[in-house]
Protein backbone atom coordinates (compact mmCIF):
# COMPACT_ATOMS: atom_id res chain seq x y z
CA UNK A 1 0.00 0.00 0.00
CA UNK A 2 1.39 3.34 -1.00
CA UNK A 3 0.89 6.20 1.46
CA UNK A 4 3.40 8.80 0.29
CA UNK A 5 1.75 12.23 0.38
CA UNK A 6 -1.57 10.61 1.21
CA UNK A 7 -2.59 13.19 3.81
CA UNK A 8 -4.30 12.04 6.98
CA UNK A 9 -5.09 8.34 6.81
CA UNK A 10 -8.38 7.15 8.27
CA UNK A 11 -9.10 4.82 11.14
CA UNK A 12 -10.82 2.49 8.65
CA UNK A 13 -7.64 2.37 6.57
CA UNK A 14 -5.58 1.28 9.57
CA UNK A 15 -8.15 -1.29 10.68
CA UNK A 16 -8.21 -2.81 7.21
CA UNK A 17 -4.43 -2.76 6.98
CA UNK A 18 -3.93 -4.54 10.30
CA UNK A 19 -6.65 -7.10 9.50
CA UNK A 20 -4.95 -7.79 6.17
CA UNK A 21 -1.59 -8.23 7.88
CA UNK A 22 -3.10 -10.62 10.46
CA UNK A 23 -4.69 -12.68 7.70
CA UNK A 24 -1.75 -12.71 5.32
CA UNK A 25 0.91 -13.35 7.96
CA UNK A 26 -1.29 -15.47 10.23
CA UNK A 27 -0.15 -13.40 13.17
CA UNK A 28 -1.61 -11.79 16.27
CA UNK A 29 -3.01 -8.29 16.45
CA UNK A 30 0.03 -7.20 18.47
CA UNK A 31 2.37 -8.47 15.75
CA UNK A 32 0.25 -6.81 13.05
CA UNK A 33 0.35 -3.52 14.96
CA UNK A 34 4.13 -3.69 15.19
CA UNK A 35 4.48 -4.50 11.52
CA UNK A 36 2.10 -1.71 10.49
CA UNK A 37 3.88 0.80 12.73
CA UNK A 38 7.23 -0.14 11.24
CA UNK A 39 6.03 -0.08 7.64
CA UNK A 40 3.74 2.97 7.75
CA UNK A 41 5.43 5.14 10.37
CA UNK A 42 9.05 3.96 10.13
CA UNK A 43 8.88 3.46 13.93
CA UNK A 44 8.28 7.20 14.39
CA UNK A 45 4.93 8.39 15.75
CA UNK A 46 5.33 11.75 14.03
CA UNK A 47 6.30 10.38 10.59
CA UNK A 48 2.79 10.96 9.17
CA UNK A 49 1.64 13.62 11.60
CA UNK A 50 -0.10 13.45 14.97
CA UNK A 51 -3.63 13.17 13.57
CA UNK A 52 -2.73 10.13 11.49
CA UNK A 53 -1.02 8.49 14.47
CA UNK A 54 -4.11 9.13 16.59
CA UNK A 55 -6.26 7.35 13.95
CA UNK A 56 -3.79 4.45 14.04
CA UNK A 57 -4.16 4.15 17.83
CA UNK A 58 -7.96 4.35 17.57
CA UNK A 59 -8.01 1.60 14.93
CA UNK A 60 -5.82 -0.61 17.11
CA UNK A 61 -8.08 -0.04 20.14
CA UNK A 62 -11.18 -1.01 18.15
CA UNK A 63 -9.51 -4.12 16.79
CA UNK A 64 -8.33 -5.03 20.28
CA UNK A 65 -11.93 -4.82 21.52
CA UNK A 66 -13.10 -6.92 18.57
CA UNK A 67 -10.42 -9.59 19.07
CA UNK A 68 -11.09 -9.70 22.82
CA UNK A 69 -14.83 -10.14 22.22
CA UNK A 70 -14.18 -12.92 19.68
CA UNK A 71 -11.89 -14.70 22.12
CA UNK A 72 -14.49 -14.39 24.89
CA UNK A 73 -17.11 -15.90 22.56
CA UNK A 74 -14.93 -18.92 21.87
CA UNK A 75 -14.56 -19.56 25.62
CA UNK A 76 -18.31 -19.78 26.18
Amino acid sequence: MITKNAGTLSKAYFKSYMELVMSARECSLEEAKGYAFEQLFQNNEQANGPETYEKFKMAYAELLDKVSAEEADTLE
